[in-house]
């Protein structure tokens, strides 16, 4: 396939929104009263943005390496509904509790459409 045709279908699949992820890799989680009220709480602060969960925890079966810790991915409609969540006041007021109580990386993250390709990533933006 020609970078010409790749950069064509990439430019089809990149005209509408992409999902976007927000994705928490954990460690060291400190189970107590504040990382319950986090969990408790933080299902109000994804509604508004149209967030849920996919991924929460849960046993996997590590196929290579060694597991960088417990997985946690959101699904969100778009990047803007994913920026604000993390931003939005509600979140922010619970944040703490995990912060202060696991480690860990959190990031977000772009989906890619249903017919994405290998080498879609081989043509930049």
């Amino acid at each position: 396939m020609t970078r010409e045709v790749i950069a064509s279908r990439q430019r089809r699949r990149h005209a509408g929104t992409m999902t976007t992820y927000g994705v928490g890799i954990l460690r060291d989680v400190k189970m107590g009263p504040p990382i319950v009220e986090y969990l408790e709480r933080i299902d109000a602060t994804l509604a508004p943005f149209d967030g849920h969960f996919v991924i929460h925890g849960g046993g996997n079966e590590m196929l290579e390496g060694t597991s960088p810790g417990t997985l946690i991915v959101i699904e969100f409609p778009d990047r803007a509904a994913a920026e604000g969540w993390y931003h939005s006041p509600a979140y922010q007021a619970i944040v703490h509790l995990r912060r202060d109580n696991s480690d860990g990386s959190i990031f977000l993250i772009d989906g890619v459409g249903r017919d994405h390709v290998a080498t879609d990533v081989l043509v930049a933006s």
